[in-house]
């Protein structure tokens, strides 16, 4: 006599669940992280372009005898950077050069080189809203 014992092999439907639960839970902890990791990136390498535009700057200044109040653009400086071109703000934003003196700067909040910018004053933060 022949007896068939059939097993079912596969998941049950709680177990297929609980581990979607689990892989949810777990991007919605990693995504956020991701997100602000990139930022920060982002911020970081175009803090390190603005450094190196201020030191082709005083390269700059130096060898063409500029005095500090001089006004120098992005094309007077691009033989001075690293591979002889401009380099782009990763998060789009565009860098501008003033004179010599003055450290340059990028258009997006934050990406700034030297000490930050002064909060504005409360009462005109307040009554500006």
């Amino acid at each position: 006599m022949k007896t068939s014992i059939s097993l079912k092999r596969g998941f049950t439907l709680v177990e297929i669940m609980i581990v979607v639960a689990i892989i949810g839970l777990l991007a919605a902890v990693a995504i956020p992280n991701l997100i602000k990791a990139r930022k920060t990136a982002q911020v970081s390498a175009c803090r390190s372009n603005l450094h190196a535009m201020e030191g082709a700057i005083t390269q700059w200044a130096l060898e063409k005898r500029k005095a500090d109040d001089s006004e120098v653009t992005l094309e007077d400086i691009e033989s001075w950077l690293s591979k002889g071109k401009i380099p782009e703000c990763p998060s789009g934003g565009e860098y501008e050069l003033f004179t010599v003196k003055d450290l340059p700067t990028c258009t997006i909040k934050g990406h700034f080189i030297g000490d930050p910018p002064p909060p504005p004053p409360l009462i005109d933060s307040w009554l500006l809203g």
